[in-house]
């Protein structure tokens, strides 16, 4: 009943939405003189609230058409080089002219599949681009995968990493953003075992959950605080009809979005006031810098019930990795057996959703790796999303990346 109710709320609200969109439209033409008033451009600024607040959010472009190599502005093209049923496989073409001044490593960058679109790591992406040869997982929204697909769970989840690195080939790198961090270490360690020719020859771990119990924060809390039959009969709903995936059992995006919201909801609430004052006062800069972000963060996604209550057993609350005991179709997780793969870890010093150290455990894992193929690093004044976006992600925290993943590139 979940869903329903969700989308009769929207439905309620449209005709108010529409008449705010209308009234943002005329309040803020620049023919009529009342848009050139404080009182007009105040009217503006509620009907755009109003409407932002009530919108219903689709899913955005990555719109990524042009970047800086060698200080050479490149046109990049995006592609798809494999279609499966839950996930997209993408790859940003970079067009140069003639041949590039050197090679590039290739790099799978495998997304979140944590409620937010792939499109949350643009700005992650666009940067790598720089110096990468970039491919990333641009995950499905799972109420629009029909039922005739089948279900998908943690299991395929990792089985989808390991065909991703067998479809691009030997010497592809890998990074994973957040919640990846535990099937990119357990792919990457059945690889291993087994010495597969396309083992990633590094992998970059960035603020993930691979031991919850270090600094355990309130996501960790929540996942550890209810047995999980209370998350399959409490946030788990079935897509209405209407929908490609309807009948589907879904961890719904809007409980996560909800979720994500009430951790910090007076700063959310302080940013939509500064942009009602930006707008009222004329600062169209700030108020695109607004509309831009939270366009991105209030566009979210549905997870398969399957994978999501797999991962909150799995992770936050068995802990089956670092205890272990992870299995996945028979086979055991060991990083231990990690020899070709360098490690790099990513933390960051206010990451209110993977706390300190949750990251770094790899490490203790990954017992067979030398010195010389480890590496951590701690980004002080930045939380969880400052780790990928932002100015010390570009200024700080990519180009140690980088200069990382070089150094293991054939």
């Amino acid at each position: 009943m979940l869903y329903q109710i969700y989308n009769m709320h929207l439905a309620a609200w449209e005709p108010m939405r529409a008449f705010a969109k209308a009234g943002e439209t005329l309040f803020s033409h620049p023919w009529l003189p009342f848009s050139h008033t404080h009182s007009g451009r105040t009217a503006a600024a509620v009907c755009e609230l109003v409407e932002r607040t009530t919108r219903r959010y689709r899913k955005p472009v990555f719109g990524i058409e042009k970047v800086t190599v060698d200080g050479v502005p490149v046109a990049v093209a995006e592609e798809c080089v494999l279609d499966k049923p839950f996930c997209r496989l993408l790859h940003f073409r970079r067009e140069f002219e003639g041949e590039p001044a050197k090679k590039s490593p290739k790099l799978l960058v495998v997304a979140p599949l944590s409620g937010h679109y792939a499109t949350l790591l643009r700005g992650t992406v666009a940067t790598l681009l720089e110096r990468h040869d970039v491919y990333i997982t641009d995950w499905r929204d799972a109420c629009q995968v029909p039922m005739a697909e089948g279900r998908f769970d943690l299991d395929d989840y990792i089985d989808y990493i390991i065909g991703f690195f067998e479809a691009l080939g030997p010497n592809t790198h890998a990074m994973a953003v957040c919640q990846p961090s535990v099937p990119m270490l357990a792919a990457v360690s059945i690889m291993a075992a087994e010495d597969h020719p396309a083992q990633p020859p590094s992998m970059t771990l960035m603020g993930g959950p691979i031991d919850t119990r270090c600094n355990p924060t309130k996501v960790n809390e929540l996942a550890t605080s209810r047995p999980l039959s209370w998350f399959e009969n409490t946030v788990v709903s079935r897509v209405p009809l209407g929908a490609p995936g309807a009948g589907r059992r879904v961890y719904p995006g809007f409980l996560q979005l909800t979720g994500f919201m009430s951790m910090n909801l007076d700063r959310h609430l302080g940013a939509h006031m500064k942009l009602f004052e930006h707008l009222v006062e004329g600062d169209g800069d700030s108020a695109a810098a607004h509309r831009k972000f939270y366009d991105e963060y209030m566009s979210v996604m549905d997870l398969p019930a399957e994978y999501y209550l797999q991962t909150v057993k799995t992770v936050f609350q068995d802990h089956a990795l670092p205890e272990g005991t992870m299995v996945s179709r028979g086979r055991k997780i060991d990083p231990g057996v990690i020899a070709k793969t360098a490690l790099m870890t990513v933390e960051g010093e206010h990451d209110d959703i993977s706390g300190l150290g949750q990251t770094r455990a790899a490490h203790a894992l990954c017992t067979a790796l030398p010195e010389a193929m480890r590496s951590h690093y701690e980004q002080d004044n930045v939380g969880h999303y400052g780790i990928f976006n932002g100015r010390r992600w570009r200024e700080q925290i990519m180009p140690r990346v980088a200069d990382f993943i070089a150094q293991f590139d054939g």
